[in-house]
């Protein structure tokens, strides 16, 4: 029969010296499972005399309870243990600020900001927002924007032209000005509208991307003239640059859209690498205007005799770039988070005239 006493003493000794918990667990089955050595033991009593029941009994109960307490008591020992180890592996030092949440840490693309800024501006003038697709027909893009076929001015828009559908010529955006044609398509005067969106032209460099931004707007009515023109450029930049006027310099320039056709310089200062508006001796030439040509209101659809307009364009690129300081277009585009949370914007720091655009 197996000596109780030297059980007891290698039992007791394995439990103190289980390293972890698997290893406890095999000492725990070792001694007590279904064939451990004092479930053995315990099973030897119903051969015994009631006597020796009663003496060896007791025995072999009290070795069962001792290994019991033991394991219960290194197994406490060893949790404890674990837990002081992942407590110093995992020490907060409370000192610290805390981390900012994800909606924080989340920052609005400066060509998103300025649009929303373009928005707000112009909604401020009494003008929708109207949109259109991306990939255009040679049509709206060209032929009614009073460009004839063979013209030279198609050639100047680097255009990216896709095979034909239908036998119809399909290409890129090259201004949004389509989105001017599907609004007079589809409006009668009068129309006030602005139309953000990408466009894509065949130039990449520092200053000219592959695919940009514009915004155009377009007025047509009865009775609208470039004196109207003037005031809402003037209103709009002074409301975007957030100063307290701007003075413009219109010169003529050409365009198949529009006639007369204007390139407008805006009243500028550059020092130190800085360019500030609404002062200074300086000019710089920020976007393109005109009134609208009668063959384009023809083309869609307006007598030109009773209706006129304006029409102005700009790119947003340019006019992020401008107004926050950035050197080169091409960093737009490169999703670089270091670079968007310099010039990123907090996303529930909505632009508002009230507010401030860019506070």
């Amino acid at each position: 029969m197996t000596d109780i006493a030297t059980l007891e003493e290698d039992t007791l000794r394995q439990i103190a010296q289980a390293p972890d918990e698997p290893a406890l667990e095999a000492v725990r089955v070792a001694a007590l499972g279904k064939k451990g050595a004092i479930s053995a033991l315990l099973a030897t009593l119903g051969k015994m005399s009631p006597e020796e029941r009663k003496t060896e009994g007791a025995k072999i109960n009290a070795l069962k309870d001792k290994a019991t307490e033991a394991l219960a008591a290194r197994r406490a020992a060893l949790a404890e243990s674990a837990l002081e180890a992942r407590l110093k592996a995992e020490t907060l030092d409370v000192t610290l600020p805390a981390a900012t949440s994800p909606l924080e840490r989340g920052r609005i693309h400066p060509i998103s900001q300025v649009m929303d800024e373009l928005s707000v501006i112009f909604a401020d003038m009494g003008f929708a927002v109207a949109e259109g697709p991306d990939i255009e027909s040679d049509d709206y893009n060209f032929t009614r924007l009073n460009f004839p076929e063979g013209h030279p001015a198609r050639e100047m828009q680097d255009t990216f032209f896709l095979s034909p559908e239908a036998g119809e010529k399909k290409l890129l955006r090259t201004h949004t000005s389509p989105v001017q044609v599907r609004t007079m398509l589809g409006q009668k005067p009068p129309i006030r509208v602005i139309c953000p969106g990408r466009v894509y032209r065949c130039d990449f460099d520092q200053t000219h991307t592959p695919m940009f931004h514009q915004v155009e707007g377009l007025v047509i009515d009865q009775s609208t003239h470039m004196g109207h023109l003037k005031w809402v450029l003037e209103e709009f930049l002074k409301s975007f640059f957030e100063v307290k006027g701007v003075k413009l310099r219109m010169r003529p320039s050409f365009f198949p859209f529009t006639e007369p056709s204007m390139e407008v310089d805006v009243q500028c200062r550059r020092q130190g690498g800085e360019i500030r508006f609404g002062e200074g001796e300086d000019w710089m030439e920020i976007l393109g205007c005109g009134m609208v040509h009668p063959n384009v209101l023809r083309n869609c659809g307006h007598d030109p005799d009773v209706y006129q307009g304006f029409a102005f364009g700009v790119g947003i690129d340019r006019l992020a770039m401008l107004k926050y300081g950035m050197s080169d277009l091409r960093a737009f585009f490169d999703a670089d988070t270091r670079w968007l949370e310099h010039y990123g914007f907090r996303p529930l720091d909505f632009p508002t005239l009230a507010g401030g655009l860019s506070s």
